[in-house]
């Protein structure tokens, strides 16, 4: 028999009060990691997170990536401003337990396969009934229908799927993925929006409703005009490395000593300012210089100018003139440069907090700042069900009744 683990419940953040979800109630059932993000973001402003995890499979975030003394940092993040309980919702103790948690929730999120909800008697016409007004959110590879709805899904594959990979990298190299989350993180931005949309609609309709997100859904919308570009015109994207047939010159540089420099012209203002920067002056009098398209078709030619003028510069040197030349350019920052520029450190976005397993760490500050109503991180992510206890006592449980859960096997 396992007992549902206690540790003391975090300080809360002065202002907790005042965050705009104050009193919004969110379950996240979800792993891995779209519909956890989305989750997070709604307890960075306030909402009250409830963590369901397997009693004996833990959230599969706590054992990825790097660890420190045993402690997965990647749950530090994505368990934050989260209270985590324990349940095993295949049991009928655990059943029971979760429907009476959804009674007093706006918002279920939830990844398992299509089905398995509803095998576990928790569908939507369970959810439903005992809390009309409830928000059930579902986010899978596939969505809840079609041909591959019940195939097991990941970002790596919308990322496959969505057309991002065929046109990531150089023209003659592979696709390529990105080495992190990226079509996870798209769909919980779009989750978060889509569960503040459906709480809306229920505020004029007193009724909750299921939000079907698919992954392979998000990331493609964000990729911009590709269907209509292919449905009128026939045209595929290609891989460009790091140009663009939108703009030029546009491109990674390397400087003098050995750092990279990015560059942007999206603005013909901007176009001419560099040219006149890097010395040559008389590529803005050719005919072809005056349009974007033109400028893509001379792309050589401009890498050439704007490349060979950045290689005899240091990194802080090109900073330096193009700010004053009022033109376009970035560092290639990897995360020490992050955490030492001025720019993040004025806007807080690395924050700091104390961690009773870590003592004080660094993580990213919630997403925007608001001027009254503000987020904040009120606690990183705690152990596995530390919680368990606390929350179900709020819903009214006797000690007894949580002995009887843990020996069924449900905590």
């Amino acid at each position: 028999m396992t007992q549902p683990r206690h540790q003391p419940p975090p300080e809360p953040h002065p202002h907790t009060d005042a965050q705009p979800l104050h009193g919004l109630r969110v379950l996240d059932l979800a792993t891995l990691f779209a519909g956890p993000i989305a989750a997070t973001m709604l307890g960075d402003f306030g909402a009250d997170v409830i963590k369901i995890e397997h009693p004996r499979r833990p959230d599969p975030s706590r054992g990825h990536g790097p660890a420190k003394d045993g402690v997965g940092l990647w749950w530090k993040v994505l368990g934050r401003n989260k209270r985590t309980v324990t349940l095993d919702l295949s049991t009928p103790g655990g059943r029971d337990t979760l429907l009476r948690l959804a009674a007093t929730a706006d918002v279920v999120v939830e990844n398992f396969r299509p089905g398995t909800l509803e095998k576990w008697g928790l569908g939507w016409e369970e959810l439903s009934t005992v809390n009309p007004r409830l928000v059930l959110t579902r986010v899978t590879g596939f969505g809840q229908f079609g041909p591959y709805a019940h195939r097991p899904g990941f970002g790596t594959l919308a990322e496959a799927m969505s057309g991002f990979a065929a046109i990531t990298g150089e023209p003659d190299g592979p696709p390529t993925l990105p080495p992190f989350g990226l079509a996870d993180s798209i769909t919980a931005l779009a989750t978060a929006y889509a569960v503040m949309t459906a709480l809306s609609a229920r505020e004029r309709t007193g009724r909750g409703q299921v939000v079907d997100m698919a992954i392979i859904e998000p990331i493609l919308s964000v990729l911009g005009p590709h269907a209509l570009w292919y449905d009128q015109l026939g045209y595929v994207q290609p891989r460009t490395g790091n140009r663009t047939r939108n703009n030029a010159p546009r491109n990674t540089y390397r400087t003098a000593d050995g750092s990279w420099v990015a560059v942007s012209t999206s603005a013909q203002s901007i176009a001419e300012r560099l040219m006149l920067l890097v010395g040559r002056p008389e590529l803005i009098d050719e005919e072809w210089f005056a349009t974007a398209a033109g400028r893509v078709a001379h792309a050589d030619v401009l890498d050439e100018a704007v490349g060979s003028w950045i290689a005899r510069h240091t990194r802080d040197e090109a900073l330096a003139a193009f700010e004053k030349a009022e033109a376009a350019i970035a560092p290639v920052y990897d995360i020490r440069d992050v955490l030492a520029d001025p720019q993040f450190q004025a806007l807080d976005t690395i924050t700091e907090l104390p961690d009773p397993e870590l003592g004080t760490i660094r993580m990213q500050n919630v997403l925007f700042r608001l001027s009254e109503t503000p987020g904040a991180i009120r606690w990183p992510g705690r152990p596995h069900g530390a919680d368990t206890a606390d929350v179900l006592a709020e819903l009214g449980l006797s000690p007894a009744e949580i002995t009887s859960l843990a020996t069924e096997g449900a905590l």
